[in-house]
């Protein structure tokens, strides 16, 4: 394999470790020494690499003070997007309705394609969540389920999809926190949800593709229906304490 085809191959897995760990502009990666020994990577190499990545615009190196993230690779598709959502919340659903396409491919793929490590990486995960299940912050769990969904797009092993799909999360994150927290603590709605997640594990882990596109397609339907209803019962409770304003019942 030629030298600079192997720099374009770490500098690849650089940009997924960025996007799969939500790395902003201004964080710092791991010590040169570390990432190239966690990247099984010679260091000329890691230092090529990250050459390619600065000339895009998405690291900095600093002499003597590390390598920082620049402009992390899906920062330039949220941050126009969220202006937009800010204008008018309902495009959210337009996020969810583009995640039904790109996630059941990303399951089916990465039900045909996931590594072992891939697969111990989704469950590892998977684990995360049910353990965070309760978290005096919920949005600490849905931050856990962006993290296992992004896993299974990962083991999908196709960048551009890695890529938009991190900034579908930010967007949903920033858009709906105040939803999310909810859907993580409704009794009605965790059961079902945590069913969808097994339901979706356990076709990946065991190399079904058409199994895992249906479910990560109905856990999908089912998130969008649910957070639909909190919208719903929000609106009701707004427009019940307006009434008892006026009615002069309310403080």
């Amino acid at each position: 394999m030629k030298h600079s085809r192997l720099s374009d191959q770490i500098a690849d897995q650089l940009e997924t470790m960025i996007i799969e760990q939500g790395l902003k502009a201004g964080e710092r990666l791991p010590a040169e020494r570390q990432l190239a020994e966690q990247l099984q990577v010679s260091r000329p190499s890691l230092r090529e690499a990250i050459q390619k990545l600065a000339s895009k615009g998405i690291l900095a190196s600093k002499r003597g003070g590390g390598t920082y993230v620049q402009d992390a690779p899906h920062a330039a598709f949220v941050d126009p997007m969220l202006a937009l959502f800010r204008e008018n919340p309902e495009y959210r659903f337009d996020v969810l309705e583009i995640r039904h396409a790109l996630e059941g491919n990303a399951a089916f793929y990465a039900a045909l394609r996931a590594t072992d490590e891939d697969k111990a990486h989704i469950l590892k995960n998977f684990d995360r969540m049910l353990e965070l299940h309760g978290d005096k912050d919920p949005m600490a769990e849905a931050r856990a389920d962006a993290a296992f969904h992004l896993s299974i797009v990962e083991a999908s092993h196709n960048l551009v999809l890695l890529h938009v799909m991190q900034g579908l999360f930010s967007l949903l994150q920033s858009s709906i926190s105040h939803n999310l927290d909810k859907l993580y603590t409704l009794p009605r709605v965790f059961e079902p949800l945590s069913n969808q997640h097994e339901t979706l594990l356990s076709a990946i882990l065991n190399g079904n593709p058409e199994r895992a596109r249906a479910a990560a397609q109905e856990h999908l339907t089912f998130v969008e229906e649910s957070l639909k209803k909190i919208d719903e019962e929000e609106a009701r409770k707004l427009r019940s304490m307006r009434r008892l304003t006026t009615l002069g019942a309310y403080p």
